[in-house]
């Protein structure tokens, strides 16, 4: 299985997410080398705070397999997991976690928490960081970049007026 190809599909959706104006995370579940489930953030568009990657990825994937046990499945998201995702993944069965940048402030595979590895529900889980990891946090980076711009030019429009 190659991992970075896979990511790279994480990263189109993610951009799906960008053009949005939604938090660029994106997210696939792969089964036996096959994309069976794609997501990316709408928690904005969709006002729903459970709208995350991870979240829509997993729902579509269970409703095309007819399940929602994905045992054997593989989730690649360019955004470390936060709790709640992470705890989907538990809760759906998902055998392996791979994702690439690291969230120092909501992760919950090692960089804010470590969810992933307490295993609440005594299953087996692999979850591997890191992978293509410099194009993730572009992606993220170029979104706060414009996001922060934005707000300095209306600053700017709102003392010019």
């Amino acid at each position: 299985m190659n991992d970075e190809f896979f990511m790279k599909l994480a990263l189109v959706e993610g951009e799906k997410a960008f053009a949005l104006g939604e938090v660029p995370v994106g997210a696939v579940v792969v089964k036996d080398g096959v994309v069976i489930g794609k997501g990316y953030n709408r928690v904005e568009t969709a006002s729903n705070a459970t709208a995350h990657a991870e979240i829509v990825a997993i729902a579509e994937a269970s409703r095309k397999t007819g399940d929602w046990r994905l045992d054997g499945c593989t989730l690649y998201v360019t955004s470390e997991p936060c709790q709640m995702c992470i705890g989907a993944v538990f809760f759906s069965r998902i055998s392996r976690v791979i994702f690439g940048a690291r969230q120092p402030r909501s992760g919950a595979c090692g960089s804010f928490d470590d969810t992933s590895s307490r295993n609440p529900f005594n299953r087996d889980l692999e979850v591997v960081g890191g992978v293509c990891e410099d194009e993730c946090r572009a992606l993220l980076k170029r979104f706060f970049e414009d996001v922060r711009s934005e707000r300095i030019d209306a600053i700017d429009a709102s003392s010019n007026g």
